[in-house]
């Protein structure tokens, strides 16, 4: 056993050195690793802050409804803190695609040419996602399941896609985007929760948030693409600027400290955006900023970068499916009875350790996720080198415009 263990870390040092010499030199690590931990912020976020508690007075067949130990355990409030991180997201992504548009005019590459090649592997994915889940809603309902049951299982297996639309239209409007500056978005968020929160205007109008809200951290991203963010100058008042408006806001202005929403409140700073959550994703973008650095210096590991690389290459198909990793878990879970933390109401630190120790498990089914429906990302063995080509830092790239997707 001790001989294939060490057989076995053999082969992945080798691979990750091989990873690591292949990349080309002037590659920018560190949007990789700021992507990556984005990626994987909203993953662990979604499996720390998500109970789906069952309610076994249904039998013979238990119902699930969603909760959040936010709502029971307020002082664990901060985790929506460290886990909520689509700013970052977005953030890298204008940058990618605005230096990646910019290359591709350069080459003489058409609009539609780059835009479809830049949509191509977001929506890929998502496919195999809507028909698995449409089986399994008819599949579910026809063998007489609870509509509620059915209706929750199905919004959070969909849940992901909100993001994936807004995150596309934004990037169709890259081209009109890439010197706006990102006040306008901000103002605008502003405004309308002045309306909504301030004169009583219908709530419906805060919908405008949702592309505005991500818009802010999007043409923050450009401006990171022209070498107007480049200084440690910029990150420290991003960090400091965003940090106290959000901690003014939600102290003196009633918005609420969670950063994701709870069921039952009456307002989420998510769902939709509020200026609370632009303003703490500001701080972000600035910490962000802050940590170029030292990612590029932890990115010189070749065992770092090739993790990094690799939750790159798959970063749609780990998203889109980590929900069902989840559902599926508390699905083959129930067949032992009511277990703790993963059926159980989320209402005090027990559940919180029992949730810990799933998450390995919530992991491995991800990881069986992946393993089925990586190649709809990916299109087969021919993209696998796209992790490593190239991008650089503070310039424009010379080829493909998948690159960073």
């Amino acid at each position: 056993m001790t001989d294939r263990l060490s057989a076995a870390l053999t082969r992945v040092r080798a691979f990750a050195h091989s990873l690591h010499v292949r990349t080309p030199p002037q590659r920018d690590r560190a949007v990789d690793a700021l992507r990556a931990l984005a990626i994987l912020g909203v993953v662990l976020g979604h499996w720390l802050v998500t109970a789906l508690v069952a309610d076994t007075r249904t039998q013979p067949r238990p119902t699930l409804h969603t909760a959040s130990p936010l709502h029971y355990m307020p002082a664990l409030v901060p985790v929506s803190w460290a886990f909520q991180t689509l700013a970052v997201f977005f953030l890298v992504g204008g940058h990618v695609a605005t230096r990646s548009h910019l290359s591709a005019r350069a080459r003489g590459t058409g609009y539609r040419q780059w835009l479809r090649a830049r949509l191509s592997r977001l929506f890929g994915p998502v496919a195999a996602v809507l028909a698995l889940w449409t089986v399994t809603a008819v599949a579910l309902l026809l063998t007489g399941a609870d509509l509620d049951t059915v209706r929750t299982l199905v919004k959070l297996a969909l849940s992901p896609l909100w993001f994936l639309l807004v995150f596309a239209v934004l990037t169709a409007a890259t081209p009109l985007l890439t010197r706006i500056s990102p006040l306008w978005p901000l103002a605008v968020v502003l405004h309308v929760d002045l309306l909504r929160f301030g004169l009583g205007a219908p709530s419906w109008l805060g919908w405008l948030n949702l592309p505005a809200g991500w818009l802010v951290p999007y043409t923050l991203g450009a401006a990171w693409t022209r070498g107007e963010l480049d200084g440690r100058r910029a990150g420290w008042t991003l960090l400091t600027c965003g940090a106290a408006a959000t901690a003014a806001l939600v102290a003196w202005a009633g918005y609420p400290a969670s950063m994701v929403g709870i069921p039952g409140d009456a307002v989420s700073n998510l769902n939709p955006p509020t200026l609370a959550t632009v303003t703490f994703g500001l701080a972000q973008c600035g910490l962000a900023l802050l940590l170029r650095e030292r990612l590029r210096h932890a990115m010189s590991r070749p065992l770092a970068w090739a993790a990094v690389a690799l939750v790159n290459l798959s970063a749609m198909t780990i998203f889109l499916w980590h929900q069902t990793a989840l559902m599926a878990t508390t699905a083959m879970g129930l067949l032992a009875g009511r277990l703790p933390g993963l059926h159980t109401l989320p209402d005090g630190p027990g559940w919180v350790a029992a949730r810990l120790a799933w998450l390995p498990v919530f992991a491995l089914a991800l990881a069986v996720c992946w393993a089925a429906f990586r190649t709809c990302e990916q299109g087969g063995d021919r993209r696998r080198s796209r992790v490593v080509r190239t991008h650089r830092p503070g310039t424009a790239p010379a080829p493909d415009p998948r690159v960073g997707a």
